[in-house]
């Protein structure tokens, strides 16, 4: 019903709700996190709800879990603990924590010491999105395309990025539209290569859309990063100049792998499967040996 008074009496239950669920979470923070487990679902799909017009309303009772905290956090928990030089509220999405923990685009954020919220229900990243921001400070993806937090030091490999331009264009060209870009990446220290995302659909959304009956399926704007200090750029570079057919390969190979990273299928497991064989079959120098020796 749309009567004036019905409307008076759930704004005031509203906020009778939400005052006694904020004194719930200060007073009694194991038994809000209990309430938080049963029905945290639905106060994220009311974040969400009606573009966002309950967002305010919800966003003080929302709990996610920490990276630093190993426990779940409220937002302003998080913004507490924020070094004056954070620009963005980190965040990384996975079907688990772990999952989420262990995403090599995590590696940047983490080596800056940056907190990281992980998000692991279906439509917690689109209630971020919805939100935006939170008290100014808006939220960011560790796979979003550009995180803000190069220092000189990443700033001058950028530079460096030019010196593989063809060889990035070739292997852009060679996975025939699959990826919009292949660079140089800045936040990756360990791992050799993971996929990021540019525009507003995230590699996170895409699956959770396309997991949805219905007929046209989306796709993220997906750019492969390859870590300019790991052992296989220099093999790529390599490759670029003496064997082009086999590039194309590793290239495959390379995508395949920030696939199953990201938790996406591949396209033809049975094609990856024998491309990778064949690379694994190659014949290699005898120790000792090397690969021009004769004898």
């Amino acid at each position: 019903q749309q009567d004036r008074q019905l409307k008076l009496i759930a704004k005031s239950l509203e906020k009778k709700i939400k005052s006694e669920l904020l004194d719930m979470l200060k007073q009694e923070r194991e038994k809000y996190e209990q309430f938080f487990k049963a029905f945290g679902l639905q106060l994220k799909y009311g974040v969400y709800h009606e573009y966002g017009a309950h967002k305010d309303l919800l966003q003080d009772l929302l709990l996610f879990y920490s990276s630093k905290e190993q426990k779940l956090v409220t937002l302003d928990e998080y913004l507490e603990r924020m070094p004056e030089n954070q620009k963005f509220i980190f965040y990384a999405t996975g079907e688990s924590v772990q999952r989420a923990d262990r995403l090599p685009q995590t590696e940047l954020v983490k080596d800056k010491s940056f907190e990281i919220l992980y998000l692991t229900d279906d439509v917690d990243e689109f209630a971020l999105r919805m939100l935006h921001a939170y008290k100014g400070k808006e939220f960011k993806s560790v796979s979003s395309g550009d995180l803000g937090l190069e220092s000189e030091d990443e700033k001058e490999a950028e530079k460096q990025a030019e010196n593989y331009k063809e060889l990035f264009r070739f292997m852009q060209e060679s996975l025939g539209g699959k990826v919009k870009e292949v660079r140089l990446s800045t936040r990756l220290k360990s791992h050799p290569v993971c996929l990021t995302s540019d525009g507003a659909l995230s590699l996170e959304m895409e699956k959770i859309l396309n997991a949805l009956p219905q007929e046209n399926k989306v796709k993220a704007e997906r750019i492969l990063e390859i870590n300019g200090n790991h052992p296989i750029l220099d093999k790529l570079n390599q490759l670029y100049l003496e064997d082009r057919d086999k590039l194309k390969a590793y290239s495959e190979l390379l995508y395949g792998q920030a696939l199953l990273i990201e938790g996406l299928s591949i396209e033809d497991p049975v094609a990856f499967s024998s491309l990778l064989s064949e690379l694994m079959a190659e014949k290699v120098s005898e120790p000792g040996q090397s690969a021009d020796s004769d004898e």
